[in-house]
């Protein structure tokens, strides 16, 4: 019998709009890309970005803390919690729609609240950069930096937002759980932004107040899946080197050796593409045979067929 293609997929924003009323609609057209890869014999893992969803959750629990003093000031990592079982529950429904509209009516999907591990030493953590939640003027922000001992910092001349570490993963809690629904057939969605950033002290487990890079921990889940595709699926079909100049040119397929080639010319945008290329560096040296693969999500079926987007191997 022959081997399914085990694939981990990395959401972009993109797949899930950035309110409510048009995540709804994001998630039927996301679900069809992802049923199709499933219709080509391919075992499917869902990673999903959070950015716009958690700011949201964020800026609601502090609208209520404001209204009545009273009430708890809710830590990030419960709102990557919460962002994560929500649009789970969105992403599961529509994939189950789109899997029976199709007849495959022997597919279940699942979501697990993950969480992942980070290194509490991690030098990230001495240096937030990563900006959350809506803006504040300076009055406000300094007493939220009294008040919640956050860190704020002024954003291109439009305010103050509070900005957090985005440490890298080392290792997904929930790994054996979500590896048994993937091996029992299921479609697995699993840690959403990022995953839930917790430290260890000895056998307990705290949240952080930090968001992961959704693009790294997909890649952690890819290697300890021991995937044969890792696909990023973005805003464009293909990487870019010399992007948006006039010597723009698309990449269709790079060594590992190429890639680091254009990272240290600084082709790549920090927040942006960087990210995304190391991540898919990384998985496809992590075994011989691995590919990693970044395009757009409607052309996701096309790329694993060779047809499209920036493949990326040793």
């Amino acid at each position: 019998m022959k081997k399914k293609k085990r694939i981990v997929i990395a959401l972009g924003g993109n797949a899930l709009g950035n309110a409510l009323s048009e995540q709804m609609d994001a998630v039927k057209t996301t679900s069809k890309a992802i049923v199709d890869l499933i219709e080509e014999d391919c075992e499917v893992i869902v990673v999903h970005g959070n950015g716009p969803q958690v700011g949201m959750i964020q800026n609601a629990t502090s609208a209520l803390k404001r209204e009545d003093s009273t009430q708890p000031n809710i830590p990030l990592s419960v709102c990557v919690a919460m962002s994560q079982a929500y649009i789970g529950y969105d992403l599961q429904n529509a994939l189950r729609e789109e899997l029976l509209d199709r007849g495959l009516c022997n597919t279940p999907v699942a979501t697990m609240i993950t969480q992942v591990l980070v290194d509490d030493k991690d030098p990230a953590f001495q240096s937030p950069s990563k900006p959350i939640g809506k803006f504040f003027s300076k009055s406000e922000a300094d007493e939220l930096e009294k008040s919640y001992g956050y860190t704020m910092q002024e954003d291109a001349g439009r305010g103050y937002r509070r900005v957090v570490a985005s440490p890298k993963p080392t290792e997904i809690v929930e790994l054996e759980t979500i590896r048994s629904l993937v091996d029992s057939g299921e479609i697995v969605i699993a840690c959403g932004g990022g995953g839930i950033p917790v430290t260890k002290s000895e056998n307990h487990l705290s949240g952080v107040g930090a968001v992961i890079d959704k693009d790294f921990a997909s890649e952690l889940l890819a290697e300890n899946l021991d995937a044969d595709f890792f696909i990023i699926l973005t805003a464009v079909e293909k990487v870019a080197i010399n992007f948006g100049k006039p010597e723009e040119k698309w990449l269709d397929n790079l060594s590992t050796d190429e890639a680091r080639q254009y990272i240290d010319e600084k082709h790549f945008a920090p927040g942006s593409m960087l990210p995304k290329v190391e991540a898919a560096i990384k998985f496809a040296e992590s075994k011989p045979g691995r590919v990693s693969l970044i395009t757009l999500l409607e052309k996701a079926k096309d790329g694993i067929l060779g047809n499209t987007g920036t493949r990326i191997e040793m």
